[in-house]
C-alpha cells in the first residue's frame, strides 16, 4: 500500500529536497520561456538559469536513491538475484512509459505545429529510464557493494563525458547520439547519468544506516559536498587539461558535475536538518511540492511552454517574469494540494502549529498554589512546534 506524504515510512528530507528542486525548476522554466531576449545576458536571468541547472541533477540523484531503496528491499525479501534485476528493470520501464506519455501529450497539444519527432525528444525522464536500466545489473550485488559500485559508476560517467562528446558520431543514428552524447538540447546519459549513479550509492548508504547514525552521515555529506565544490572550482581553473581537447565546462566538464554534486549534498543536508529539527511533522510548502513533483513537472511544462500563455512568450522584463514565476508556483501549489487532498486538512494543520508555537497561556488553570484536589499544581511543560 503506498504511503502518504505524512507517513513515517517516507523520508521527509528527501521530499523536501525534491520539492526545492521543483521550485527551482518552476522559476527557471518561467524565466526561460518569458524573459525578453535582450535581457538574457543580464544578472537576474543568468542567475535564474544557473540555479535551474541544479534541478535536473537533484531529480536524477533522488531517483537513484529510490532505486537503491527498491534494490535493498528486494534483497531483504530474499528475492533471487536475477529477479531483483527484473524488478529494477520494471522501474526503468515505468519511467520510460511515463516519458513517452509525457512527450505524446505535449505533441498532441501543440498540433498542428510540432513535428512527430518531438515525441522522441530525450528529456530528463528518458535519461532516468536509460540510466536505471543500465544500472539494474547492480541489483545482483549486495547493498554494501552497491555503495562502492554506484559511486564508481558515477565517477566513470562524469570523467568519461568529455571523451564521449569528442567521439565521431557521424555513424550513429541521431536518436542514439541524443541518448548517449552530451548535448545542450538533451539529457543524455553522459554526463547526466552520473547523478543517478551517485544517488544509487547514496541511497544504499542510507539503507545501511540506523536512524541515530544519520546526523553524523549528514555531517560527512556536507564535508564531502564542500570538497566537491572547492575541488571542482580548483580543477576547472587549471590552465591545462587531461583530455586531448579541452572539455566544455557548461556541457560535459567533470568539474561542473562535481560542483553540482557538492551543492546537491548541501541541499540534502539542509533538508535533513530543517525537516528533522525545525519543521518536524508540521506541513511544509517545499515538502508538499516534493510529494507531487512528477505531476507538477508534467503540468507546468504544458503551461509554461505550451500555447496557454503564448501572448507573453519572450516579451516580459525581469520584474514581470518574477511575478509570473510566483503566479505559476502558486498555481502548482494549488494543484499539488488538490492531488494530495491536503487542502482539506491544511487550515487545521497550520492553526495547530500556530497555537502550539504561541500558546495563550502556560499557567495552570487553577490560580491557587493548590488545586481543588489538594495537590499542588504546576505548569505543564510545553514543547512548541514550528511551522514552515
Amino acid at each position: 500500500m503506498p504511503t502518504t506524504p505524512d507517513s513515517p515510512a517516507r523520508l521527509r528530507y528527501l521530499d523536501w529536497t525534491r520539492g526545492l528542486a521543483a521550485l527551482i525548476m518552476l522559476q527557471g522554466h518561467t524565466f526561460h520561456s518569458f524573459t525578453r531576449n535582450d535581457l538574457r545576458e543580464g544578472g537576474p536571468y543568468v542567475l535564474s538559469q544557473y540555479l535551474g541547472g541544479i534541478a535536473p541533477a537533484i531529480f536524477l540523484f533522488l531517483t537513484g536513491v529510490t532505486m537503491a531503496f527498491r534494490m535493498d528491499s528486494d534483497e531483504r525479501k530474499g528475492l533471487a538475484p536475477w529477479t531483483r534485476v527484473v524488478s529494477a528493470l520494471s522501474r526503468a520501464r515505468y519511467l520510460l512509459v511515463i516519458a513517452f506519455l509525457f512527450r505524446i501529450q505535449l505533441w498532441l497539444f501543440s498540433l498542428p505545429g510540432a513535428p512527430p519527432s518531438q515525441v522522441l525528444k530525450v528529456d530528463v525522464l528518458n535519461c532516468m529510464a536509460l540510466t536505471g536500466a543500465a544500472l539494474s545489473l547492480l541489483a545482483l550485488a549486495s547493498t554494501i557493494d552497491r555503495v562502492k559500485m554506484g559511486i564508481a559508476v558515477g565517477l566513470f560517467i562524469a570523467v568519461a563525458s568529455p571523451v564521449v562528446a569528442q567521439l565521431d558520431w557521424s555513424w550513429a543514428h541521431p536518436l542514439l547520439k541524443q541518448y548517449l552524447a552530451p548535448d545542450y538540447l538533451y539529457f543524455s546519459l553522459f554526463p547526466w547519468g552520473a547523478f543517478f549513479a551517485f544517488g544509487l550509492g547514496a541511497g544504499s548508504i542510507i539503507r545501511l544506516l540506523k536512524d541515530d547514525q544519520m546526523d553524523r552521515a549528514m555531517q560527512w555529506a556536507a564535508l564531502i559536498g564542500a570538497g566537491c565544490i572547492v575541488g571542482g572550482r580548483y580543477f576547472a581553473e587549471l590552465p591545462y587539461s587531461l583530455y586531448a581537447k579541452p572539455s566544455d565546462f557548461w556541457l560535459d566538464s567533470p568539474t561542473l558535475a562535481f560542483i553540482k554534486l557538492g551543492v546537491l549534498l548541501w541541499i540534502l543536508t539542509f533538508g535533513f536538518i530543517w525537516t528533522r529539527y525545525a519543521v518536524g511533522k508540521s506541513w511544509s510548502l517545499v515538502a508538499q511540492f516534493g510529494t507531487t513533483s512528477l505531476l507538477v513537472y508534467w503540468v507546468h511544462i504544458e503551461l509554461v511552454y505550451g500555447r496557454w500563455l503564448g501572448v507573453w512568450k519572450e516579451s516580459l522584463d525581469t520584474m514581470q517574469a518574477t511575478i509570473l514565476s510566483i503566479a505559476v508556483i502558486g498555481l502548482m501549489l494549488l494543484l499539488s494540494l488538490a492531488r494530495t487532498r491536503k487542502w482539506i486538512t491544511l487550515p487545521t494543520t497550520l492553526w495547530g502549529g500556530f497555537s502550539t508555537r504561541w500558546p495563550i497561556s502556560n499557567r495552570p488553570l487553577v490560580a491557587d498554589s493548590k488545586s481543588a484536589t489538594g495537590i499542588e499544581s504546576r505548569p505543564t511543560k510545553r514543547y512548541p512546534r514550528t511551522i514552515s
